[in-house]
């Protein structure tokens, strides 16, 4: 690419520093901050992304003089707290990634300011709360906890207390929790003998993840049957916590060390055994994939479970490559809207769950490659609510337009938020991995 003077590398991703002291040196950031905020005001391609920069652009053009230097301090934190981590910028907009000279990982540059402010203090009781997902998750599935807390999560009178005292929106549709939790109803099924292709292992361990554990069992459950039928060997991992995905958005990258060691040895162990390690909740493959490497490049079991991580339909279409997978479909979906979230997209694996969903007969797919606005915990924020439904915008009437049969995407918590932002609509959300079960019919 000409934009990177002349080089057709890819772009690459430097690892994270993180415990380097000149890491949390908050003069070193905000040197660091001027240097890449004046770069991107320069170019501007990334207007109309997040809210990060059209906040830092506004602030520039009505500052004196239109130049940065006139920008309060207090706006490079606000620019911050616009930034939900999506890495969009990095991987489809900016040309200045490296290996380019300037050296440009906005995203990176963002965490590590969110980690500089954690260290100071600067979360929130209401942040902390809802990046602990593993331990919130565990409470409000309690069985007779569980209705109380669903109760209070769809009553308009409650919602307006938790957005008054905790900064949770009363208009954010909330999942529901379950008691019948994924990981204490899932059975397991390793009797089918191991069919190894050359490009994916013949054996799967499933890491579950918080809301798939605590909020949609049901992803999980489709998930067995789908690998059932294929006659792909299934366990679950042994024991797991969190990923740290949500720790590490809020900048808390201690917490993410404490998960890392609580879940990599486990993992490692699988990956060592010959085993695809499967997650149905995009953010947790990513973490896995690429943020846990760049934070411990040196862990050789963090590798490991990297080189080991698949996204389902990554792993179900390389089955297929190998002439693995059936394809017997019973059930036409008719028309699918799909989503493709942003923490898929950046993966760099294709459209895998479009290429298996399009081998469905009959079925139309219409796919949506924009971010949907929710972002984890961000759009579930009093402050962020109403900028989550604005940027959603344009995917609400993109998911809209064909007059779906179903609304779908990988990330369940963006197929809820789209649906919300839709309005009234006849078609039914459901998970991409819940569609090829029904196409199976299983």
């Amino acid at each position: 690419m000409t934009t990177r003077e002349g080089s057709l590398e890819a772009p690459k991703r430097h690892t994270l520093d993180w415990r380097n002291p000149e890491f949390n040196n908050e003069e070193s950031l905000f040197k660091e901050l001027h240097r890449v905020y004046d770069i991107c005001h320069g170019c501007r391609r990334c207007f109309n992304l997040c809210n990060a920069f059209p906040m830092l652009f506004d602030a520039i053009d009505e500052a004196p003089g239109g130049e940065l230097d006139g920008v309060d301090r207090k706006v490079y934190w606000a620019v911050v707290d616009q930034c939900y981590l999506c890495d969009m910028c990095f991987m489809t907009k900016c040309p200045y990634v490296p290996p380019h000279p300037f050296d440009l990982d906005f995203p990176h540059l963002m965490l590590r300011a969110k980690a500089v402010k954690f260290k100071k203090g600067g979360a929130k009781f209401r942040d902390k709360l809802l990046s602990s997902t593993d331990a919130v998750g565990k409470l409000a599935s309690i069985p007779v906890v569980v209705q109380v807390v669903n109760a209070v999560n769809r009553t308009p009178a409650t919602r307006k207390i938790m957005d008054k005292v905790l900064g949770v929106h009363q208009g954010r549709k909330l999942p529901e929790y379950t008691s019948a939790k994924f990981r204490s109803t899932a059975v397991a099924n390793e009797g089918f003998p191991v069919k190894a292709g050359t490009r994916a292992p013949g054996k799967v361990a499933i890491y579950a993840t918080c809301y798939v554990n605590y909020n949609e069992p049901g992803i999980g459950h489709d998930l067995l049957k789908i690998l059932a039928h294929n006659e792909v060997p299934a366990r679950l991992v042994e024991k797991e916590a969190c990923c740290g995905m949500p720790k590490l958005e809020l900048g808390d990258l201690e917490a993410v060390n404490r998960l890392k060691e609580t879940n990599i040895p486990h993992l490692a162990s699988l990956a060592r055994e010959g085993y695809a390690i499967l997650t149905a909740v995009p953010s947790c493959t990513l973490m896995y994939k690429q943020e846990l490497p760049l934070m411990f490049p040196d862990d050789p079991d963090v590798k490991a479970v990297a080189e080991a991580m698949f996204d389902p339909f990554e792993y179900l279409v390389l089955r297929h490559a190998d002439g693995l997978l059936k394809t017997d479909f019973k059930q036409a979906l008719g028309t699918v809207s799909y989503h493709v979230p942003c923490h898929l997209r950046v993966q760099n694996m294709g459209l895998k769950t479009r290429e298996l969903l399009q081998m469905v007969p009959d079925t139309k797919v219409t796919t949506v490659e924009r971010c949907s606005g929710h972002d984890g915990t961000w759009g579930v924020k009093t402050e962020h609510f109403e900028q989550s439904m604005k940027i959603g915008k344009p995917v609400f009437k993109q998911m809209a337009a064909p007059d779906p049969d179903y609304i779908s995407s990988d990330c369940a918590i963006a197929g809820r938020h789209i649906l919300q932002g839709m309005g009234e609509s006849r078609a039914q959300k459901q998970h991409p991995l819940t569609l090829i079960r029904i196409a199976y019919g299983l």
